[in-house]
């Protein structure tokens, strides 16, 4: 007992002189890599750092943060290390922005030892070894060694072991970052032995006796929350803020519609283009979030397209997609014509290898960022024209050939439509309706413009495309405004149930023209489309105007 309390005492004294902390591969690795990234172009993420704050030395100090790829996380995590890392100075770095106006900045600045690990180095350098969790152990234990010498480590002292020691000898607290914590279960989560090692781990570092003595603060991200066994999480004490339920986080990663407003002021981009290719996430309270990644580098790039394929889970949405779960084709199908579709997120485990319905395979998409969340409705949906682009590839590549012909079928039917060809555009319509009764009931509005968005989905490539629903029932219409170097038409597409093609133009007349044509200027072909139950037919109007007075 003496020599372990000469031992404590020679370590303060060690630790309370003016000395420079070890650099490490994991600890005190200072603020560099957050340097490097305000020096260059930098939107301000960072109040995040005062939502942290506000939840450190709590039983709140367990946070999750998931987003899909290139969303910022692995920035978010660099920023903390810079701020809380008490290796280094970083009052410099914060200078101006709005973290530093938060009453917490002072008190947490360069606070604490942090640990910052990104999982993604081992899956990549261990990809095959049974053992990478012990790997993971022992390379981050001799890290921390080696910034703290003095500890004298027993054989069978684990990582949590050595945290605590130098804690209960030091009277200080780590910080600890993990960095796409869910690398190992989404890459390796066939091989039960790994999964299970790997949460052992977690728990034993976050739940066990000793973390709340350890730690100060835990923020992991990942694409995926934690894993669920049975109803309860492996790691039920963090709070979860992901792309489904985000909590106050839903600003903190991910860009908002005046931050991007900015840039393309700052930059001369068309804020319309960066709506229409990297726009419509709902993260929370936010209705218009961003891709950071794909904002940015369209910037750097001067041109819009889609930068997607680089986010490494293009195989796993073929996968996903291809999954034989009933109405899930239709469901796709529906989404790439612009419509949403009902989800339940509440069933999934949070585990890639369990997918075992239509709604284990949205949720996932949405976590994977292919699809938006509406908590308002429960819905999903398609966000941009990116992702869309990126969906019709892996869509494609099932060899799934009802979108295809979909397409194809579409084209005809815009060319029809342009070209007043009435019959032409009816038969369209009915091979629309007859290949989507499956999932369409065809008796109320929201279904008759469903198929309506289905059978111009092609059209979509060259028209702002908008749903508007009338007050009357029985009915709904589609505007279609060409895009700019589109030398086409607008078009006001309104369908009838069980009333005549010529009841539907005058349908058009009455209400005037909709709001999202009030400044447009071109021609306008209103086209009024009706359907007789019966029959189970559709006929078709055509009538051109030259300018939007009626």
């Amino acid at each position: 007992m003496g020599k372990n309390n000469y031992f404590c005492s020679q370590l303060q004294a060690y630790l309370s002189c003016d000395m420079i902390l070890v650099m490490g591969a994991y600890i005190n690795k200072g603020n560099s890599s957050f340097r490097d990234i305000v020096t260059h172009e930098y939107v301000d993420k960072s109040q995040l750092i005062p939502l942290i704050n506000a939840t450190l030395n709590s039983e709140n100090r367990y946070s999750c943060v998931t987003r899909c790829r290139r969303y910022g996380k692995s920035m978010a995590a660099k920023m903390l290390c810079a701020y809380y890392d008490k290796s280094c100075d970083s009052r410099e770095l914060f200078a101006g922005l709005k973290a530093e106006k938060d009453p917490s900045f002072k008190t947490y600045l360069n606070k604490y030892y942090v640990l910052l690990v990104d999982m993604t180095d081992f899956t990549t350098k261990y990809r095959k070894e049974k053992d990478i969790v012990k790997r993971i152990q022992s390379r981050i234990i001799n890290d921390v060694l080696n910034a703290f010498p003095q500890i004298d480590a027993q054989d069978d002292d684990d990582l949590m072991d050595i945290l605590y020691h130098i804690c209960e000898s030091t009277g200080e607290r780590f910080f600890m970052i993990i960095d796409e914590w869910d690398a190992i279960p989404r890459e390796m989560g066939s091989d039960e032995y790994i999964t299970t090692s790997y949460v052992d781990l977690l728990r034993r570092l976050f739940k066990g006796s000793g973390s709340d003595t350890v730690f100060a603060g835990v923020y992991l991200t990942g694409i995926l929350p934690i894993k669920k066994y049975n109803t309860e999480s492996a790691l039920n004490n963090f709070r979860e803020y992901s792309m489904i339920y985000p909590g106050k986080l839903a600003a903190s990663l991910g860009f908002t519609h005046g931050e991007v407003e900015t840039l393309c002021q700052k930059f001369g981009m068309d804020l319309k283009e960066m709506e229409r290719w990297y726009d419509g996430y709902r993260i929370g309270d936010e209705s218009h979030v961003f891709n950071p990644y794909s904002v940015m580098r369209a910037i750097n790039d001067n041109y819009y397209r889609s930068y997607w394929s680089t986010t490494g889970a293009y195989d796993s949405v073929k996968t996903y997609i291809q999954m034989n779960f009933d109405g899930l084709k239709d469901d796709i199908v529906r989404m790439l014509a612009g419509e949403a579709v009902p989800v339940n997120t509440t069933g999934f485990q949070n585990d890639m290898q369990a997918v075992n319905s239509r709604n284990d395979v949205l949720t996932v998409l949405i976590h994977l960022g292919y699809l938006a969340y509406d908590r308002d409705t429960n819905q999903c949906y398609i966000p941009n024209k990116e992702v869309a682009d990126e969906m019709n590839n892996a869509v494609n590549a099932t060899e799934w050939k009802q979108l295809a012909k979909a397409l194809e079928n579409s084209q005809h039917l815009l060319a029809d439509t342009i070209a007043g060809n009435e019959q032409a555009v009816s038969q369209a319509i009915d091979i629309a309706h007859d290949e989507h009764t499956s999932i369409l009931a065809y008796n109320d509005e929201n279904s008759l413009a469903c198929v309506l968005s289905i059978a111009y989905i092609w059209a979509k490539n060259e028209y702002i495309i908008h749903r508007e629903y009338a007050t009357g029932k029985g009915y709904a219409d589609l505007v279609m405004i060409p895009r700019r170097n589109v030398a086409k038409p607008a078009l006001v597409i309104e369908l009838k149930f069980n009333h005549s093609a010529d009841t539907a133009l005058d349908q058009i007349k009455r209400k005037k023209y909709p709001s999202k044509l009030s400044e447009y200027t071109g021609d306008i072909l209103l086209v009024g489309i009706s359907y007789d139950k019966e029959k189970k037919q559709h006929t078709c109007k055509i009538e051109k105007v030259c300018h939007p007075q009626l």
